[in-house]
């Protein structure tokens, strides 16, 4: 099941990016960072493989991904700072998050804000979802932009530049391949565990 999910995301990236060039890689990115758990681990290595055979620039390829990766965080971060308190204050306990979890994470970003935005973008995970707390915060929207990049960049130029090493070994070397599938289940599985450890451990904190 796994299997099938991860061949036809992937058919999918490869489409949107080889038919659309660098915009589609601000498209997905944009996905994947607007709290949308498209992962960027798919997508840059991709389109590393695109610059593997010449039909993209690998500085190119980082730039629009970390490009995608500050319009998609623009958009949770307005919808986070225009109705998502409000929202989650009346709906959150369905979720799993409290008033108390909105104050901690104002405080938090009143005092770590543009760190927390710098270093979640070189989190696996975190990086999807780091844009919503920032905009509940009402982070400095100039601040906000800058971090987002500059966090942004090297991760999308790292897994970008993985996928160009895979890509120019791609057909000497099966077991390339075959660790390129492991790693894509690999992250398949983190997102789902990641999940499913979010859920339990705010259910047995509502318990008490």
């Amino acid at each position: 099941m796994i299997d099938q999910a991860i061949s036809a995301l992937a058919s999918w990236i490869v489409a949107v990016i080889s038919a659309s060039g660098y915009l589609g890689i601000i498209f997905l990115m944009a996905i994947e960072s607007a709290c949308i758990p498209l992962p960027s681990e798919v997508i840059m290595p991709f389109a590393g493989y695109l610059v593997s055979i010449g039909k993209a620039n690998l500085i190119g390829a980082a730039t629009a991904g970390a490009l995608g990766c500050n319009l998609g965080s623009t958009v949770a971060y307005y919808v986070a700072a225009k109705g998502g308190r409000i929202v989650l204050e009346r709906w959150g306990k369905y979720v799993l998050i409290s008033r108390t979890d909105l104050e901690r994470t104002d405080r938090f970003f009143a005092r770590y804000g543009a760190a927390t935005v710098f270093f979640g973008r070189l989190l696996p995970v975190i990086r999807t979802f780091i844009a919503f707390p920032a905009g509940l915060a009402r982070m400095p929207m100039i601040r906000f932009q800058v971090y987002t990049f500059l966090g942004s960049w090297p991760w999308c130029f790292a897994l970008a530049y993985a996928g160009y090493l895979l890509g120019v070994r791609w057909n000497s070397d099966p077991t390339f391949r075959r660790l390129f599938h492991d790693f894509d289940a690999l992250i398949v599985i983190v997102v789902l565990v990641g999940f499913a450890w979010f859920v339990r451990s705010r259910w047995r904190e509502s318990r008490h």
